[in-house]
C-alpha cells in the first residue's frame, strides 16, 4: 500500500496492515478531549466487473463490490492511569445483493472488542480477525482490488485460496507485546472449531494461534518479516482431527519497488476458512504461495501478482495472475483497473472446475 493510504486509510483492514490492532486512526475525531477519544473510519468501494467464464461458456457484466467489502467503524479509547481503555465495533456491508435482497442488505460484524494497553502491551478481548495468515492477507498488494471469484453470491476472493486461507474473525483472548526494536509477537485462545460432529463429540481445548513480525530498515531498504500459526483439536466417539497451519512471509521495499513474497502449509482443514463443519473432515494437507511485485510512480502504482494454492483436503489445485493499477486522485480517493486470470482444477480428475477471465475498474473512497 502506497504512503498516503498508509496515514489516511481507515478501513480496519488497512490498519491491521499498519499494525494499529488497537483500532484504526481515523480521519474523522467525533471527541477527544481528557484522555478520551471517540473516532469514526469508513471505506467504501463499488466496480464494474466484466467475466469471461469459460467453463460455463458465459460473459457476465455486474456492478459488485471488490474484495474488501464496504465498512463503517468506530474506536474508543480512555486513559486510565497507568492503563489505555479501547474498544471496536466495525460493520461490514454488501453492495452485491442488490437485486436479491432489493432493501435487505446482509451486514455482518468482523469486529467487536475491547483492548486493555500498558506498559506490558495490549490484551484484546471480543471478536477480531485470527493471527494464522493475517500479514498473509492483510500485506496482500491487491488488498482494495477485486481479485479471483469467489462465493455463488459473487463475492470475490482476492487471493484466498490462491495463496493463503481466510483469518476468519473468532471469538479471541490476544496478547500483543509492546514494539521490541521492530519485533512484536501476538498470541490468543480462539473459539476452536468443530470439525467431528457427531457423538460426543468435543474440543477440548481452545483454538491456539500466534504472529511474529518483524520490521527494519536496512540502508534504505524496508523489510517486513512474518510468521503466524494455528492449531485446534476436535474429537467425537470415533475420530479425532488435529488442525494445524504454518503462515510466512518477506516484504522488501526500496524507492517505488516492492516485492512480496508469501507462503502456507496447513492439515486438517480446506485452506479457504476454519469452521464448524457437517461431517468429520480429514487430516490432509495444503499449501500454497504468493509472489507479488508493485511499483509506485507518482500518483500511480502497478501491480503484478501470481498464486497458487493444492489442497487435498479440498480435492483442487488452483493458480491466479492480476495485473492492477491503483491511481490516486488524492489521499480519500482512489480509482482501480485490474484484469484476473483463475484457474481451479479438480486435482483427483485433473478436470476443470473454473476458468474465469475478469476485467475489475473500480473507485474507492476511505476516511
Amino acid at each position: 500500500m502506497n504512503n498516503k493510504f498508509q496515514k489516511s486509510g481507515l478501513a480496519m483492514a488497512l490498519a491491521v496492515a499498519l499494525g494499529a490492532s488497537g483500532g484504526a486512526h481515523a480521519a474523522i475525531d467525533v471527541y477527544n478531549e481528557d484522555g478520551t477519544s471517540l473516532s469514526v473510519d469508513g471505506y467504501f468501494n463499488a466496480f464494474y466487473v466484466n467475466r469471461d467464464d469459460k467453463v460455463a461458456d458465459t460473459r457476465n457484466s455486474d456492478v459488485k463490490m471488490g474484495f474488501l467489502p464496504n465498512t463503517i467503524g468506530f474506536n474508543f479509547s480512555k486513559e486510565m492511569g497507568d492503563l489505555t481503555l479501547g474498544g471496536r465495533s466495525s460493520f461490514w456491508t454488501t453492495i452485491n445483493d442488490s437485486l436479491q435482497s432489493p432493501t435487505d442488505t446482509a451486514i455482518d460484524v468482523r469486529q467487536f472488542y475491547a483492548t486493555v494497553e500498558g506498559s506490558f502491551g495490549q490484551v484484546l478481548i471480543g471478536k477480531d480477525f485470527g493471527l494464522f495468515s493475517r500479514s498473509n492477507i492483510f500485506l496482500d498488494e491487491i488488498l482494495m482490488g477485486f481479485g479471483s471469484p469467489g462465493a455463488a453470491t459473487g463475492v470475490s476472493f482476492g487471493n484466498i485460496r490462491t495463496g493463503y486461507p481466510y483469518p476468519n474473525p473468532s471469538a479471541q483472548i490476544t496478547y500483543r507485546t509492546p514494539d521490541l526494536g521492530g519485533l512484536k509477537v501476538a498470541a490468543g485462545i480462539f473459539e476452536p472449531a468443530n470439525t467431528t460432529p457427531g457423538t460426543e463429540s468435543e474440543q477440548s481445548a481452545p483454538r491456539f494461534e500466534a504472529e511474529v513480525t518483524y520490521s527494519a530498515d536496512l540502508s534504505g531498504v524496508a523489510l517486513t518479516g512474518w510468521l503466524n500459526g494455528r492449531h485446534q483439536s476436535s474429537e467425537n466417539a470415533t475420530t479425532e482431527v488435529d488442525s494445524q497451519g504454518l503462515g510466512y512471509g518477506l516484504k522488501a521495499s526500496v524507492a517505488g519497488l516492492s516485492l512480496t513474497a508469501s507462503g502456507f502449509t496447513s492439515e486438517g482443514d480446506v485452506p479457504v476458512l476454519l469452521s464448524d463443519t457437517a461431517a468429520p473432515i480429514a487430516e490432509e494437507d495444503a499449501d500454497g504461495y504468493l509472489i507479488q511485485g508493485s511499483y509506485t510512480l507518482g500518483a500511480n502504482r502497478f501491480v503484478v501478482s501470481y498464486g497458487e494454492t493444492d489442497s487435498d483436503q479440498g480435492d483442487f489445485e488452483t493458480e491466479n495472475t492480476s495485473v492492477a493499477v491503483f491511481h490516486d486522485i488524492n489521499s480519500n480517493f482512489k480509482l482501480v483497473a485490474e484484469y484476473n486470470m483463475f484457474e481451479q482444477q479438480i486435482k483427483s480428475t485433473g478436470a476443470d472446475a473454473a476458468d474465469a477471465d475478469t476485467l475489475a475498474l473500480g473507485a474507492v473512497v476511505m476516511f
